[in-house]
């Protein structure tokens, strides 16, 4: 089987996305299929492409047996709408045109961003292809409500093309029950959408002894690390985390922040006017250095704006935080919370509650919880949600797709 693969975000960049697709794409690989994936040049959060690359019309490489197709994009950074829409459009028109030439028996195009999932949609309607769309998040809703973008033009013309979108795509992916009901109160067809979660690399995320040289590059002895991993924007509500930081008068107690992200500079500035010296920013690092930086945690922070869009929200660092066997510090309601207290790998507090964030750090401190049955939980979570089991479950369902397709044909 050809299968074609839109997506606006791709490795060397490290962020949720990229990393699930490339992973699922290339556990696709090992299965036998012929996997072209179509993205631009890396450039996320800062839209700056990164060394090694350049931004034009076509560039070519393999990546794990992947074949991975460049294209240029109009490049910002990842803050302000009316900018980063006009980025978006530019890949979708770019990817739309490249994938006209490519032979493929099924397309999977993944949103956010949303104008992906319209290429994906025009490719199955010019070339006669099934395609499957990848929902990652409710899309307008989300920008609604963590930009407070109005209910005006641009947000009715984004709603009936995610209308068209859900309504024409062979198949629907989603990545929760949430975002599953959200499209099914919108198409009102429950078999056409299935949820396959984010999940973790379990060869790569595992346990390992803690790194002597970062503690000692950042002055860490003696701490109680509490580390956030990934992307510093608005939806993640990190000043909350600063401030209470700056609350939190307990002296062996630091938080690392590693990462990009469109309000990573403000952040900073934050922690300085505050001068904050139980907080440390890192720049963003490659995937595989992200496991040393776990290595040396105590805690793994997980934070969201409080927001009922985020009931249905399961952050990917879960599964990441729960192989490393890092008991988890969790201010998502919701999905996540449930899987994180049935697994019991970790405590939840509620987002962007100062008294009860202090009070859940107060209870690691004082060893009010079994930090061991944590682990034994963090552990069983990621082997349940092990991202080679969940990307053969989208392969089985893209399989099914392809084959009713073939019938109808013959």
């Amino acid at each position: 089987m050809k299968l074609l693969f839109l997506t606006d975000n791709f490795p060397p960049e490290v962020n949720a996305p990229a990393t699930r697709t490339f992973e699922h794409c290339r556990e696709w690989v090992k299965q036998g299929i012929d996997v072209t994936v179509i993205t631009c040049a890396p450039n996320f959060p800062k839209g700056k492409v990164f060394k090694g690359y350049r931004n034009k019309l076509l560039q070519k490489e393999t990546i794990a047996g992947i074949k991975v197709i460049r294209v240029w994009t109009y490049m910002t950074e990842n803050k302000g709408v009316f900018k980063r829409i006009i980025d978006y459009y530019s890949f979708a028109f770019s990817a739309f045109f490249v994938g006209l030439f490519i032979k493929t028996d099924i397309i999977i195009a993944t949103s956010p961003q949303f104008f992906t999932a319209i290429a994906g949609r025009m490719l199955g309607f010019w070339k006669r292809t099934p395609w499957i769309m990848e929902v990652r998040d409710l899309w307008p809703e989300s920008i609604k409500n963590v930009e407070a973008v109005n209910d005006g033009f641009l947000i009715r013309f984004l709603e009936r093309e995610e209308l068209k979108c859900y309504r024409q795509a062979k198949g629907i992916v989603t990545v929760t029950e949430g975002v599953r009901n959200g499209v099914i109160s919108k198409i009102q067809d429950k078999e056409k959408v299935i949820v396959i979660t984010n999940g973790a690399n379990i060869d790569l995320f595992e346990p390992k002894e803690p790194s002597n040289e970062l503690v000692e590059k950042y002055n860490l002895q003696d701490k109680f690390i509490i580390s956030y991993i990934g992307t510093h924007g608005m939806a993640h509500k990190l000043d909350f985390i600063v401030k209470t930081a700056d609350k939190l008068h307990v002296e062996n107690v630091h938080f690392l922040f590693i990462g990009d992200g469109a309000e990573k500079k403000e952040l900073e500035s934050m922690a300085k006017n505050l001068k904050l010296e139980n907080v440390t920013f890192v720049d963003t690092i490659p995937k595989e250095k992200v496991v040393d930086f776990y290595s040396i945690s105590d805690l793994s922070l997980i934070n969201l704006k409080s927001s009922k869009l985020f009931l249905g929200a399961i952050p990917s660092k879960i599964f990441e935080s729960a192989a490393m066997e890092k008991p988890i510090l969790l201010g998502v309601d919701g999905e996540a919370r449930e899987i994180v207290e049935k697994y019991g790998a970790g405590l939840y507090f509620e987002p962007e509650n100062e008294a009860d964030l202090i009070e859940k750090i107060n209870l690691f401190l004082n060893k009010k919880v079994n930090l061991e049955k944590m682990k034994l939980g963090c552990r069983q979570l990621a082997i349940d949600f092990d991202r080679k089991k969940l990307a053969k479950e989208m392969l089985d369902f893209v399989q099914v797709q392809v084959d009713s397709v073939q019938k109808k044909k013959s």
